[in-house]
């Protein structure tokens, strides 16, 4: 989805001045009832979740989900999919199960008012284990009040059924196909500024099938979820043009089993076995203020090559990020930038192996990420205008699991850092 996402975003805007776009950064908490039996009694099982949105002719973020635009009509869309699915087990059992996962596959979505549309939808998880969505939604919006409501009608194969509702692997349990329905309703509410407030609550009712598994317990399944975020001022006209640019960067770094407090203090311990990574970075301009000040922000895909030593083979990275960037001088420009966002390896580093290993953890693939740097205009630093889009700077690259509060990251602790050096070029 990622690689989807730069080569499409660099396609549309590769010789066009950039217009403000619609994007957005969020956290929620989720809670979710646990419909299965357990042996603690847990009932309840909460998540704390960051969100990204981005939406642009090609591609598209859209908190728990994303995807492709393949085609589109008057009111007819096919969109490519990936949306994340929350298992909802007790938190004590999350890390060893790694219940939570992605769903991949195609929607096709058809607009049959203004406020209304229909969405047919065939996922798959990475066994092939298949469901069909068919949903209804709204977007209905009063003042500073977005409300959201929607209901879906979903099969699921006995494939499906038997792994999330049976856990077929540990009880030997195999159980059939079957239709649950879930209806609820999302609510964003305009506070200030770029500043929103979101809501969301819901229920679902199981199939037979899955009601009467060995582990099932209760055949609703509610979840509610409350949260802030910063999304596009509704109360401003969106500008036509923006002062910030597109960028590439690329950046090389050294693995450090220091957490990112010693990192702070320049108490950095170094790597014995020299892990080392190269990463490329897109920056897509979403705005250039944020609450009036002059803030620039991004969206920013990227991959990212951990280079084999002798204690790791090669790695892949995966990158999806919000970064803003704040510029100031002394004398000459510099830039502090902060992201936030999703990182995807498909093998596990050393370090970051090695870490879990010593806090009895299994690992994560998916982590959160998070990026911290700051770079110095060389264009100013040489007195050079024809180096004014070329920065260089220092990156702390940062794959964490927030403190064992997030089911969807493994419910782990820590994580992997690598100080970067790196050359970063607007156009």
């Amino acid at each position: 989805m990622f690689s989807i996402a730069v080569s499409g975003l660099v396609c549309s805007s590769a010789y066009a001045q950039q217009a403000e776009q619609d994007w957005g950064i969020a956290a929620i908490y989720r809670m979710a009832s646990i419909p299965f039996k357990t042996e603690n009694g847990d009932q309840t099982v909460s998540t704390f979740v960051p969100m990204m949105f981005f939406d642009n002719e090609h591609v598209f973020i859209d908190g728990m989900q994303a995807g492709a635009y393949l085609y589109q009509g008057d009111n007819i869309e096919f969109n490519a999919l990936m949306r994340m699915r929350f298992v909802d087990i007790p938190a004590s059992a999350q890390n060893a199960h790694q219940g939570d996962t992605f769903d991949f596959g195609a929607q096709l979505r058809y607009q049959f008012s203004q406020n209304w549309q229909l969405d047919t939808e065939l996922m798959s998880d990475k066994d092939m284990r298949f469901h069909v969505n068919l949903s209804a939604s709204a977007n209905y919006q009063w003042g500073d009040w977005q409300l959201t409501p929607h209901a879906t009608v979903r099969y699921k194969d006995a494939d499906f059924n038997s792994e999330y509702y049976a856990f077929n692997d540990y009880t030997g349990e195999r159980i059939g196909a079957g239709i649950d329905v879930n209806a609820g309703v999302r609510a964003r509410y305009h506070v200030y500024s770029n500043l929103y407030l979101l809501g969301a609550a819901s229920v679902t009712h199981l199939d037979s099938n899955a009601y009467q598994s060995q582990v099932v317990d209760d055949r609703f399944e509610g979840e509610f979820y409350l949260g802030f975020g910063f999304f596009n001022d509704k109360s401003k006209a969106p500008k036509s043009e923006l002062s910030n640019k597109r960028y590439w960067r690329v950046a090389h770094g050294w693995a450090t089993p220091s957490n990112i407090g010693e990192i702070i203090k320049l108490n950095r311990e170094k790597d014995p076995y020299n892990n080392q990574l190269t990463s490329l970075f897109y920056g897509h301009p979403l705005t250039d203020e944020l609450f009036g000040v002059p803030i620039d922000i991004y969206f920013t895909p990227g991959i990212v090559h951990h280079w084999s030593s002798e204690v790791q083979s090669s790695v892949t990275e995966y990158v999806a990020a919000i970064k803003a960037y704040y510029t100031f001088d002394w004398p000459t420009q510099w830039r502090f930038g902060v992201a936030e966002g999703l990182s995807y390896v498909d093998s596990f580093t050393y370090v970051e192996n090695e870490e879990m290993k010593s806090k009895g953890y299994n690992p994560s693939n998916l982590l959160n990420y998070l990026d911290f740097s700051v770079d110095v205009n060389v264009g100013d630093l040489f007195n050079s205008n024809d180096l004014n889009n070329v920065w260089i700077g220092y990156s702390l690259h940062h794959r964490s699991a927030i403190f064992e509060k997030a089911s969807q990251y493994g419910r782990i602790k820590g994580g992997s850092n690598y100080n970067t050096l790196y050359l970063q070029v607007d156009f």
